[in-house]
């Protein structure tokens, strides 16, 4: 533990940060969380992890908050995430993805933090040439979203070759599931992940599924896509981390996902499986700035970290997602 710096986790309070939060403690590591509640939960972040309510363009609060727990990398996941709302509203995803994580990024900077992790996104390579998608890929995004993560990107890769600082911007395909002892998962109120959707319809939560396009070019006309298990995609973070630090002349940009692509009326087929409920179905019209399929190429990550699926497996991911949906009704109901 003594040789291990404390790890600010941006976005702590929120779906992914909340498992990396766990992931780092479960592999030994100090944590820190900075997370400004607009869509997180201070109860996703353990009582024993020093946490900050603030933002992370709160430049004082941050450089402060870096050397009073003398932070020594940073994950960063703080940001907003719905892709339509990015089409309807690019300011909101330029300020909170862009101009928040230059901010950020300065005080990582100022402080002397070395090491910085970045939450980026498939949707960076926009509508790709060829499936899957490797990371030299052209990255040409179709929507503010991608963009937005793909600018930080640049900005990371400048400021490490003009400061003393390595980092990777792992590139996520769609994350889903929730954390095998159901310790966090997926909690915002509307959240638009496809499986998040449909395990609330199964539940009763919602009176259908709307399934956005039937008329892509793939086998059965909806939109494929890798679907990462939150816990596998946390794992891959900690190894990261040990990689940076291990060689800091190096930074890296790796896909994560699992190679394989299901199709939207894949996934829902596999939620009717698990929970023995047919779901209902409405079909509607392709959503902005949705490419038709999207499939990682992973081995890159599997190459350069020792990483390797627990939980690729469709029903699993579906299964988690599902027991932390029954949970947190549960908690809803105290």
């Amino acid at each position: 533990m003594t040789d291990k710096p404390t790890v600010l986790v941006t976005g702590g309070a929120g779906y992914i940060g909340s498992h990396a939060v766990l992931a780092l403690r479960d592999a030994g590591w100090r944590v820190a969380v900075i997370d400004n509640l607009v869509t997180g939960f201070r109860w996703a972040v353990p009582q024993d992890v020093h946490f900050t309510r603030g933002d992370i363009a709160d430049q004082p609060l941050v450089e402060a908050l870096l050397r009073e727990q003398n932070i020594g990398a940073i994950m960063h996941f703080a940001g907003s995430v719905v892709v339509p709302e990015s089409v309807s509203d690019p300011l909101k995803y330029y300020h909170n993805n862009t101009v928040k994580s230059r901010a950020l990024i300065e005080s990582a900077v100022r402080c002397g933090v070395p090491h910085f992790i970045f939450s980026s996104t498939a949707a960076t390579y926009g509508t790709p040439e060829e499936i899957p998608v490797r990371e030299d890929a052209p990255q040409r995004p179709i929507n503010p979203y991608g963009m937005s993560k793909l600018m930080t990107e640049a900005m990371l890769a400048d400021v490490a070759a003009a400061h003393p600082m390595n980092y990777c911007a792992l590139r996520y395909f769609n994350v889903a599931g929730a954390d095998p002892h159901a310790r966090t998962g997926q909690s915002t109120a509307g959240a638009t992940h496809l499986i998040k959707v449909a395990v609330e319809a199964a539940l009763g939560k919602r009176a259908h599924v709307s399934v956005f396009g039937t008329d892509f070019d793939t086998p059965d006309g909806t939109g494929v896509r890798d679907y990462i298990h939150v816990s596998d995609l946390a794992a891959a973070h900690v190894l990261a981390l040990e990689a940076l630090l291990a060689d800091p002349s190096t930074s890296h940009q790796l896909n994560c996902g699992y190679g394989r692509g299901y199709s939207v009326l894949e996934v829902l087929d596999a939620v009717d499986r698990v929970t023995n409920i047919k779901i209902e179905r409405q079909l509607e019209g392709r959503r902005p700035g949705d490419p038709a399929a999207l499939i990682s190429d992973n081995l890159a990550i599997m190459s350069h970290f020792p990483w390797k699926s627990q939980y690729a497996n469709l029903d699993q991911i579906v299964t988690h997602a599902l027991a932390w949906e029954r949970k947190l009704s549960e908690m809803q109901e105290r």
